[in-house]
């Protein structure tokens, strides 16, 4: 029999429903991965094997009483510690809100609850989300699953969503929540050989997340395959009166409309992603996926997307503007830290918490952005960029009058050892240079894995489609998977 942590959603949902296994079976199968892969991996902030087995045994009761079984039914899931859980706590990897637990549920994870699914656990992630290889959490860095051969560094799992890649691609949780502002569901899915789906702005509810850059957050589902992924974001999309941005919208039934037959379609493949000193791994994966989508019977059409080489500067004076509005809320009076030297006057006290509670990384965005949207500077920098945001995302649109998706990498490199890149935070920033655009423009965008480089480590393609079209891209993705055979798995260590 196999074993039934390297079963993924469907396989997971399926067998449960057909008794094949019951769902408690499968959270204590899972609980026990957990457990045992924790010390070395730090995927997970806070564990609930008791949360998973809850659910579980609603499941089999179900189950054993007839009653119709949920899309996610049997299927325990890492949760982002962004997402709001209650009675479970909930830091956003930060010690700011170390000890916090809500009162209240998240939208998106009260989707998934009510879909079936248990939670395992809340992941590690970069602290509020902000960082690209899971280095800035207050908790601890994650590790990745994947080496080196014969070389025994860690390496990084990408960020933010690290802990939830991580995870997946050790197979000590089928499925994770992530949330992706420039790239953190997308680049960590490619540096471990996942499936990673960005939704288009708007699709999946903000409401009970922790917010980072309010105009760019969005949850997303990572899991072993493009079929998993979306089954996950089925479960989790739709709309919510909670959340002034989500899209009053159906939520079209993406596992019933998967396709990976591409004739009739066109990929657009952008001539300004072709980077000067390219990895040639990366720009042999990406040659490799447009021959496979040739193969599906696409036809392929070079574009031009000219405003691309500003998404980067553009995303870092946005992303973090609107970050040093967000944090501002955490001052020590109404949750979380409290540092009150003896003496302190209120202003003090705000100095004293966010000095105490914020690390490096969240400090140097909160300035960056503070000093954007200052006087003297908000018309040069802030007002600036949103004119430049505005012209990335009419590239898009006049790009997608003559073409389907849009297919380019993932990340421009495969996964770095932790500390090969931190030291230099513009080095750091420049893994979002493929995946900042689609984020700037609100569109959906998928990571599937590609292949292998020469390190022997996972690279990803990715799938970039119009407004509203997640079904596209999910069928380019479903072409690109079948072609691509990716079937490479960490060797365990842990």
């Amino acid at each position: 029999m196999t074993n039934i942590t390297d079963l993924g959603i469907a396989a997971l949902r399926d067998g449960v429903a057909k008794g094949e296994f019951t769902a408690t079976e499968v959270a204590t199968a899972f609980n026990a991965a957990v457990e045992a892969a924790q010390p070395a991996l730090n995927a997970f902030i806070v564990t609930t094997p008791e949360k998973a087995l809850e659910a579980a045994a609603r499941v089999d009761a179900d189950r054993a009483a007839g009653k119709p079984l949920g899309t996610m039914a049997g299927v325990p899931i890492g949760m982002k510690d962004l997402f709001a859980t209650k009675g479970t706590q909930t830091t956003a990897a930060s010690k700011i809100l170390e000890g916090f637990t809500p009162q209240y549920e998240s939208t998106v994870s009260s989707k998934l609850w009510d879909a079936g699914a248990g939670m395992l656990g809340k992941l590690n992630l970069d602290q509020f989300a902000m960082g690209s290889s899971n280095e800035t959490s207050a908790f601890g860095n994650v590790i990745s699953p994947w080496r080196r051969p014969n070389d025994t560094a860690p390496l990084a799992p990408g960020g933010s969503s690290g802990g939830s890649s991580a995870a997946v691609a050790a197979r000590i949780a089928p499925a994770a929540t992530g949330t992706d502002t420039g790239g953190s569901i997308r680049q960590p899915a490619a540096l471990t050989g996942i499936s990673g789906i960005k939704p288009t702005y708007g699709r999946c509810s903000r409401w009970g997340v922790v917010a980072f850059a309010s105009s760019l957050d969005q949850a997303g589902a990572m899991a072993h395959d493009v079929t998993d992924c979306a089954i996950m974001l089925e479960a989790m999309a739709g709309f919510d009166p909670k959340d002034s941005t989500s899209l009053n919208l159906p939520v079209p039934e993406w596992t019933a409309g998967l396709s990976a037959d591409m004739r009739g379609k066109k990929v657009g493949i952008p001539r300004e992603y072709r980077l000067d000193g390219m990895d040639p791994d990366v720009a042999r994966s990406w040659d490799d996926g447009i021959a496979w989508l040739k193969d599906a019977g696409a036809e392929i059409v070079e574009i031009s997307l000219p405003h691309t080489k500003y998404a980067l500067p553009t995303y870092y004076i946005i992303a973090p503007a609107e970050a040093s509005s967000n944090l501002a809320r955490y001052d020590g009076v109404r949750y979380g830290l409290r540092d009150l030297p003896d003496g302190a006057g209120l202003q003090d006290m705000y100095a004293a918490t966010r000095a105490a509670g914020f690390g490096p990384e969240v400090k140097r965005r909160i300035m960056i952005g503070t000093y954007v949207l200052s006087a003297g500077f908000y018309d040069a920098y802030y007002t600036q960029a949103q004119k430049v945001r505005t012209l990335i995302a009419r590239d898009f649109t006049n790009a997608f009058m003559d073409v389907d998706v849009i297919l380019v990498p993932t990340a421009p490199s495969s996964a770095f050892a932790l500390g090969e890149k931190s030291a230099d935070p513009l080095e750091m920033y420049l893994n979002d240079v493929f995946s900042v655009p689609a984020s700037l423009a609100g569109l959906p965008a998928m990571s599937v894995p590609a292949g292998l480089d020469r390190n022997g480590l996972p690279l990803g393609l990715q799938v970039i489609g119009k407004a509203f079209d997640e079904q596209g891209v999910l069928n380019a993705s479903l072409a690109l998977e079948e072609r691509a055979q990716f079937s490479a798995r960490p060797e365990k260590w842990w």
